[in-house]
């Protein structure tokens, strides 16, 4: 008797725990023979395919590409999801190995279209060295523009200006509201600052209708032969470049010497040049002058600039001439000015004030006779005749 066995009970016979598990089970297995006949069906199509792919770039090919198409969306149709990572890699070798094959160092995945989703995929080979094909890259690439002389880029070259532009009105300023020493001091500690407010005065010089220098070139290149000519405050040395050497001599004078045209002097202290002024208080031109004609083009600067034009009487011979330009917005009043010059020992000739720019002045030499250092004081005392060049703050 059963251990379990109870009388008037019966037990069916129940199925073994693994059929039982099987039966239970959601997943449907599918049967092994479907499984050999769908394996074989992708591989029949998966040849047909290897051809397909083979006759790639054979010139005997002459099937219209919709033709092509159409039957290689027909032979994959068979082909199921999940074989397409198994057969990737077939693919790929014999893709590798067709006429067709890989151009260019890359392996071309070709799985065909169709119900079964699969989609195309061009790869390129890791193989390439990371700098290959740098080059060619930078070629192709549309660079910004660039000047050949700064290698700089038009965005750069525009904020360059805009800098320099800003750093020539502030040292212009600190020239025009400061004596001519404290201006020696800054050159001669930071050189630099000579070339930079020059570099903004070109610059600054093409804004303007005219340019005062040119017009002294012009005029002067009609001088006598062996004319000599003082540029006090010479800037670039533009005029003695500029007008022809064997006819005149040109002397230039500014706070930096350039080594060939530029001798360094403090126009507004003491121009290295022989002249002397009257001793006694009788009427006298001085001696010793060499100078026929002083041009001062725009170099009225510091608040001591009657100084230069005291220097330019000494050093002049008689009768010798003075040509002022200055910018028309600092007088505060023209006759002044007129009569301050006269008082040191000019006499106007001709006056210009046709150019909303600037005023042209043309003095003579007259005689004089000396002055104490009171009266000297005095003439410097009128020094805020001329106003000061600012700015508006950007």
């Amino acid at each position: 008797m059963a251990l379990f066995e109870v009388p008037g009970w019966s037990v069916p016979t129940t199925a073994p725990v693994s059929n039982l598990a099987q039966s239970t089970s959601k997943k449907r297995k599918r049967p092994a023979a479907q499984d050999d006949h769908k394996m074989q069906s992708a591989e029949v199509n998966l040849d047909k395919l290897m051809q397909k792919l083979g006759s790639v770039g054979n010139p005997e090919d002459k099937q219209g590409p919709k033709n092509k198409k159409k039957k290689h969306a027909k032979t994959t149709r068979g082909l199921d999801a999940k074989d397409e990572h198994a057969t990737s890699k077939k693919r790929k070798e014999k893709v590798s190995s067709s006429p067709g094959g890989p151009i260019n160092g890359s392996t071309v995945e070709q799985p065909a279209k169709g119900g079964s989703g699969l989609r195309k995929k061009i790869k390129q080979k890791k193989t390439m060295k990371p700098d290959a094909g740098k080059s060619e890259q930078q070629s192709q690439n549309v660079s910004p523009a660039i000047d050949d002389v700064s290698g700089l880029t038009s965005l750069q070259k525009g904020m360059k200006e805009s800098l320099d532009g800003a750093r020539f009105r502030w040292i212009n300023e600190l020239l025009y509201k400061s004596d001519s020493s404290e201006a020696v001091k800054m050159m001669k500690e930071d050189p630099a600052v000579f070339h930079d407010y020059h570099s903004g005065f070109r610059h600054q010089v093409q804004s303007w209708p005219s340019n005062p220098v040119s017009h002294y070139i012009s005029q002067l290149s009609s001088y006598p032969q062996s004319t000599i000519i003082a540029d006090l405050g010479c800037g670039d040395a533009t005029l003695a470049r500029s007008l022809p050497p064997k006819k005149l001599k040109v002397l230039s004078f500014d706070l930096i010497s350039d080594g060939a045209y530029i001798v360094a002097a403090d126009i507004c202290s003491h121009v290295p040049l022989p002249g002397s002024e009257p001793s006694s208080s009788q009427m006298s031109e001085g001696e010793a002058q060499v100078v026929d004609v002083i041009v001062c083009a725009l170099s009225l600067m510091g608040t001591n600039w009657p100084v230069c034009i005291r220097e330019a009487w000494r050093v002049l011979k008689p009768g010798g001439e003075l040509k002022i330009a200055e910018v028309a917005s600092r007088f505060t009043d023209v006759d002044e000015f007129v009569s301050l010059i006269s008082s040191i020992g000019f006499k106007m000739k001709a006056k210009d004030d046709h150019n909303s720019h600037f005023t042209l002045f043309e003095f003579k030499k007259v005689a004089r006779t000396s002055k104490t250092d009171n009266e000297w004081s005095k003439v410097m005392s009128k020094s805020c005749i001329l106003k000061p060049c600012e700015y508006k703050r950007r």
